[in-house]
């Protein structure tokens, strides 16, 4: 069987929170190590046969980021607008035409209006969480912006958001992948590249230290959901635990080559 069509990926920086163990773990390290966090947007570009981008090939984001304000009001500042970064990559956010969202919680949905054309890729159980009885729990909602929850209602309403059950394929090469654990409904996207399967675990995993060594991150919808997650991502990548993102470990800005030496800093190639 052919091997589907290749994509090159990028993650965009657009803020840090530096953060201790007890903030971000369940039974956290009693040293209370620093954990920082990154906070991303991705975007995948299709590739030719002769591995330069693909005229006319659209490319797919993953996550929006938060908006500025709503990063002001919760203590995270935006350093650089991912919108800048796209367009530093050759992405002009305005065409897009789709943009998963892994999980709606403020720092993946709310820069949702840099896509006016996009079509938002949701999970089913996402929706249901987000509407439904769990957010009379503010342990629950309290990453939630509402506003946002209803401006992703009225995109509904407006023929903008595509449903996801489970483990789909949006095109050859990029599919989404339901894991649950940290919300109910929360996707992993899973991207061929030149060098097999790239997983984004998005938060299913927010550090490295999830997928080696199972631990917990301080906000968990389904603790088993959780841990049988990180075995799900693994099994995503083929058994490949390298060619498993996380969401927001700062550890990737040093892993992986800047995107162009203009963007040192702020965008590495994941692929």
């Amino acid at each position: 069987m052919a091997n589907p069509p290749t994509y090159e990926v990028h993650a965009c920086k657009y803020a840090h929170l530096p953060r201790k163990g007890h903030e971000v773990q369940i039974m956290a390290d009693p040293h209370d190590a620093d954990w920082p966090m990154d906070y991303f947007v991705w975007v995948a570009i299709p590739l030719g046969e002769d591995g330069r981008r693909m005229i006319g090939g659209r490319p797919i984001v993953i996550d929006t980021g938060f908006s500025a304000e709503v990063g002001a009001r919760r203590g995270r500042k935006m350093l650089r607008d991912p919108a800048v970064t796209l367009r530093d990559l050759g992405i002009e956010p305005n065409e897009i035409q789709d943009v998963v969202i892994t999980h709606l919680h403020y720092d993946h949905v709310g820069g949702w209006a840099m896509f006016p054309k996009a079509r938002f890729h949701i999970q089913d159980k996402e929706m249901n969480f987000v509407t439904g009885r769990h957010m009379t729990k503010k342990t629950f909602r309290h990453a939630y912006e509402v506003e946002e929850v209803v401006a992703m209602v009225r995109a509904l309403y407006g023929d903008r958001v595509v449903f996801h059950d489970g483990d789909e394929e949006i095109v050859p090469g990029l599919s989404v992948h339901h894991i649950g654990g940290h919300t109910a409904g929360i996707q992993s996207v899973r991207i061929w590249t030149r060098n097999g399967w790239l997983v984004l675990a998005s938060d299913a995993s927010h550090y490295y230290w999830g997928l080696h060594d199972e631990k917990l991150f301080a906000i968990v919808f389904s603790v088993a959901d959780m841990l049988s997650g990180y075995d799900k991502l693994k099994a995503l990548a083929g058994d490949r635990v390298e060619m498993v993102v996380p969401g927001h470990d700062a550890e990737v800005m040093k892993r992986y080559p800047a995107s162009t030496p203009e963007l040192a800093g702020w965008a590495v190639r994941l692929d």
